[in-house]
């Protein structure tokens, strides 16, 4: 009975017709590339802070979100304040920590993170998704580099996400630059998005955007006036090997991890450093954001890169950015009725159970349940 219900349901999934939307290019928009990457929902109201100061507004956050924290009240209020506070989302999504690594996503994750992230309305018309972190490093992927495996991961999150809004604006993960070429450890970065085109031919056609994390080198203690290779220009190097390699010569990039480590320099030297890289360097118009990393890092392993002080205060390095001059981004804003947010809302958390009403007697496995709930949210 549960494989002829399946069949039948997946056949009427291959022919419903999908919601066609569009994503913008926001380098043909007013757009200010300031940015800033944050761990919780919490912290919008000192983000704000910090990329709209002097001018500038709708700045840009980066914020991962796991597959285990899919809270449609927490996750609603993160894109109201967001757009209470002019903040354009880059939404990272993640699966979560175990042992001494991230585990992988499994085969259902792209299709719940689709469906849960389709449900919120978002503050602006596109919607900005990177698609998991630094795969090139075994502890961001269950303990063993695979470009295969993330191409085809790649591959079909974008299936995923374009079919339920083509709004959704899709960013490939930032990559360890630094990492050293050590089997299934560690993969360099370029051999990396070599083999991922292999396993997937013109995966880099089909992505809307690149995510570059671009550290400086000597340990995240180069000087950016020094521009050699690698550091803090590492996005031009993997926009070049893009280009000369796959042909993707037009891809917006997204830098949503620098910065200077503080143990070794001091605040004034890290400040400084700042304000040269954003008036000298990321100043090119095919960079959307730079979202360093990252504003709170006390009492974490971060901490050393954290532009605010154990009290919440701003640091120097804070307020140096805070005072460079900004420009008024100009995205598209949703205009969304409340009561349509929350038909769609409650739509979402009512299906399960009017699933198993409609089929009495059937008991639905985990993946079905997750299938399903895609299909009737389209």
């Amino acid at each position: 009975m549960r494989k002829v219900v399946f069949l039948a349901i997946f056949i009427l999934f291959l022919t419903f017709p999908s919601k066609l939307f569009a994503i913008e290019d926001p380098r043909n928009l007013p757009n200010n590339p300031f940015g800033i990457h944050i761990l919780f929902t919490n912290e919008l109201e000192s983000s704000a802070k910090l990329v709209n100061s002097n001018g500038g507004d709708w700045g840009y956050v980066t914020i991962p979100i796991q597959s285990t924290d899919r809270s449609l009240e927490k996750w609603q209020k993160f894109m109201d304040d967001s757009k209470r506070l002019h903040i354009i989302p880059i939404i990272r999504i993640a699966t979560y920590p175990q042992s001494n690594f991230w585990t992988r996503p499994t085969i259902f994750d792209h299709i719940d993170f689709a469906n849960f992230l389709n449900s919120l309305s978002w503050p602006t018309k596109n919607r900005y998704i990177i698609v998991y972190n630094e795969p090139n490093s075994n502890l961001e992927w269950g303990g063993a580099v695979d470009a295969a495996h993330y191409a085809e991961e790649l591959s079909r999150t974008i299936d995923a996400f374009k079919r339920v809004n083509e709004d959704f604006f899709i960013i490939s993960a930032g990559l360890d630059s630094y990492a050293p070429e050590r089997g299934s450890l560690y993969k360099d970065a370029y051999n990396f998005l070599a083999e991922m085109d292999r396993a997937v031919p013109g995966i880099f056609s089909r992505i809307d955007g690149l995510a570059s994390h671009s550290y400086p080198s000597r340990s995240f203690t180069a000087n950016p006036r020094l521009e050699v290779r690698g550091g803090v220009i590492s996005y031009r190097e993997e926009l070049a090997f893009i280009r000369d390699r796959f042909g993707r010569s037009d891809l917006p990039v997204f830098i949503t991890e620098t910065g200077w480590q503080q143990s070794v320099l001091s605040e004034d030297e890290v400040a400084s450093f700042y304000q040269y890289a954003f008036q000298n360097i990321w100043k090119e118009k095919n960079i959307v954001a730079v979202t360093p990393f990252l504003l709170n890092g006390q009492a974490s392993a971060f901490s050393g890169f954290s532009l605010l002080r154990n009290d919440g205060s701003p640091n120097k390095i804070f307020e140096a950015i805070a005072n460079l001059p900004k420009v008024k981004g100009a995205p598209t804003i949703t205009q969304e009725e409340e009561g349509k947010r929350k038909i769609v809302a409650a739509e979402y958390i009512k299906n399960l159970q009017d699933i198993n009403a409609d089929l009495p007697g059937v008991e639905l496995s985990p993946p079905l349940r997750v299938f399903l709930r895609w299909f009737f949210e389209r």
